[in-house]
């Protein structure tokens, strides 16, 4: 089943719509001080731990530098059972872009 994917306009328009979803920084600490778009904090090697914390009721995007470690982190979320993660396709770095 392909990853569902959202670009960052798409994102934006979320944001602005007041969509009801739930946003998750999965970069490490540092990558996060140094910018980020909010969300919830819980970096790539603490997510599994933590993955009770996550709505199963409305959609989750990921987000990280380059949407490389969200794709990792989404199959290891749907391994584990979930249907509604949503990738921020090519992270930070094409958010940025985006501006």
């Amino acid at each position: 089943m392909p990853m569902n994917q959202v670009s960052p306009s798409e994102l934006k328009e979320w944001i602005a719509s007041g969509k009801d979803f739930l946003l998750v920084d999965v970069r490490e600490g540092w990558e996060r001080q140094a910018y980020n778009i909010g969300g919830v904090h819980i970096p790539m090697g603490e997510l599994m731990s933590h993955a009770n914390d996550l709505a199963r009721d409305k959609d989750v995007v990921l987000y990280c530098e380059k949407g490389i470690r969200t794709v990792i982190a989404i199959q290891r979320l749907e391994a584990a059972g979930f249907h509604n993660l949503v990738n921020l396709s090519g992270g930070m770095k094409a958010w940025k872009e985006s501006l």
